[in-house]
């Protein structure tokens, strides 16, 4: 039975790396969950601890028909959308796909949950909106600027969201993550450089750094982000939350991290061109979510990297 929010919860993207972790969390809280994922980039290993205590529906979000079905039969009250094509990288090879998957998926699932009187719908945005930042740390009012075609995917999805909320009263929130990293973390996920380096280190070569490596980023670990998608489920504040550490690590001081973690004494980096469209840094200012969502991060950056690495290197050899 479900805390709070009676009847079923259901994840968009659950057995993927965000997704999974919060599956785990919903059912440890006991709520009742309903998973829908086409597992392109998601598993059913990801979420093999918890498959016999939740509904599994493999499909699409763009399919309105099993969407329907699924609102219908399992009596959705809550909704938590993480299902998103994710990679900056293929988003400028292919934006009509990150735009029908991130957009028009999004405003098929609003539009169902506005149909079936949902009572809560929680949206996955990203840093990716705020593009090239004015200043740090990035606080929620920092204009939107997205400076890539997924950046400007997860904006349109916010705007449709907080239109939702405006015109039809249906209960919204976004949440606009950092660096998300962690066990089960996607190879080409946008926190990628640190499944990489760790890749890298495990198999004794040389981190490959874009850049000088001096540009920064705000690393967050996914059980964090899991427990600010469930504060955000419970929580009736509407508009948009930043969720990070408040803390920024240079990605060299980050390879340097990793290979004092592993025992590297000294590591070998390859300095490469930097990367077109890549920002410089980035922080986030986590104050309102702090203060209005009575959230915060617990899991600090050497311990998040150290149970990370843990987790990848069960896989080599």
């Amino acid at each position: 039975m479900a805390k709070n929010i009676m009847g079923a919860i259901l994840v968009t993207g659950g057995a993927g790396f965000i997704g999974s972790w919060t599956v785990e969390l919903l059912v440890e809280k006991g709520y009742s969950v309903v998973v829908l994922d086409n597992l392109v980039n998601g598993s059913l290993n990801n979420i093999s601890r918890v498959l016999d205590k939740i509904v599994f529906v493999k499909g699409d979000i763009l399919d309105k028909n099993l969407l329907d079905k699924v609102f219908r039969e399992y009596s959705i009250e809550s909704v938590i959308h993480l299902a998103a094509l994710t990679s900056v990288e293929e988003s400028y090879r292919e934006p009509t796909k990150y735009f029908r998957v991130n957009v028009e998926g999004t405003l098929y699932l609003l539009e169902e949950s506005r149909r079936n009187n949902v009572e809560r719908f929680v949206y996955a945005s990203s840093a990716a909106v705020y593009g090239d930042p004015q200043y740090i740390p990035i606080d929620e009012k920092h204009p939107i600027d997205p400076i890539n075609f997924y950046g400007a995917s997860k904006a349109a999805g916010e705007l449709l969201v907080n239109t939702y909320w405006r015109n039809y009263g249906l209960s919204t929130i976004s949440l606009r993550y950092f660096n998300v990293y962690g066990p089960r973390m996607e190879k080409g996920s946008y926190s990628g450089v640190i499944y990489k380096f760790i890749e890298r280190a495990i198999n004794n070569k040389p981190f490959i750094i874009y850049g000088d490596g001096l540009q920064t980023r705000d690393f967050i670990f996914v059980e964090d982000v899991a427990r600010a998608n469930i504060v955000a489920l419970e929580s009736r504040k509407n508009g948009v939350y930043n969720i990070g550490t408040g803390k920024s690590i240079s990605i060299k001081e980050l390879a340097y991290t990793i290979a004092r973690l592993l025992g590297i004494r000294e590591p070998k980096i390859i300095y490469r061109e930097p990367r077109v469209g890549d920002i410089r840094h980035s922080c986030a200012s986590i104050r309102k979510a702090v203060e209005e969502l009575s959230w915060s991060p617990r899991v600090e950056l050497d311990k998040g990297l150290s149970i990370t690495i843990k987790y990848f290197s069960s896989f080599a050899g």
